[in-house]
């Protein structure tokens, strides 16, 4: 499999940790199970860490805010994949795990079985009302594009690229509880669930 050749990885409780250093190819299977969180803000929802045991990888889309979070999220295949958010900066983490920060990017591309998932915080991408647009125009190539920020969950599968948010899956913010997406990737084609809990 691919491996980004400017990576740093680092390993958490079992699970290897950031998108750099880790296998970002996934085409070689016929499905892949993704759990794609965001905007957890130091705290994951323990329901929502169950549901990631369940599926084969994991993606952030960043303002993790924290070791404990990735660790904390424990795919089958013990990846998790994370970029950096706004509140991703040396100040709103621990001094002792800037290491593993430093190594986080802005953008992960995932070559999955079907096609590519791009993976951004969001915060990047202009106001609101023309993100969608901003981003499928930033990645016309990619089959869906995911990004946090917001905290708003939102499926937007109208054209291709998908644009998925995943709503927030910690405490902060969450707009009726923390949420995520279950993203099934095959070969021939790709389902996006959606999952809220209660408050």
């Amino acid at each position: 499999m691919h491996r980004d050749q400017n990576a740093h990885s680092v390993a958490q409780k079992g699970s290897e940790v950031s998108a750099s250093g880790l296998d970002t190819d996934w085409r070689g299977l016929e499905r892949v199970r993704l759990a794609i969180v965001s905007d957890t803000h130091g705290q994951l929802d323990a329901r929502i860490g169950e549901l990631v045991a369940g599926c084969d990888l994991a993606v952030h889309a960043g303002d993790i805010m924290g070791a404990a979070v990735l660790a904390a999220l424990q795919p089958r295949l013990g990846q998790v994949l994370a970029v950096r958010g706004n509140n991703d900066v040396p100040e709103k983490w621990p001094g002792s795990e800037l290491a593993l920060l430093s190594g986080i990017p802005l953008e992960v591309s995932l070559m999955l079985p079907g096609g590519d998932l791009v993976v951004v915080h969001g915060d990047r991408a202009g106001p609101t009302k023309t993100r969608h647009a901003r981003l499928r125009a930033l990645y016309p190539a990619a089959r869906a594009i995911v990004y946090g920020h917001s905290h708003q969950l939102i499926c937007d599968t109208a054209q291709t690229p998908w644009v998925l948010n995943p709503g927030a899956a910690g405490r902060v913010r969450t707009f009726g509880g923390p949420s995520c997406l279950i993203l099934e990737a095959g070969t021939t084609d790709w389902q996006v669930r959606a999952q809220r809990f209660p408050a």
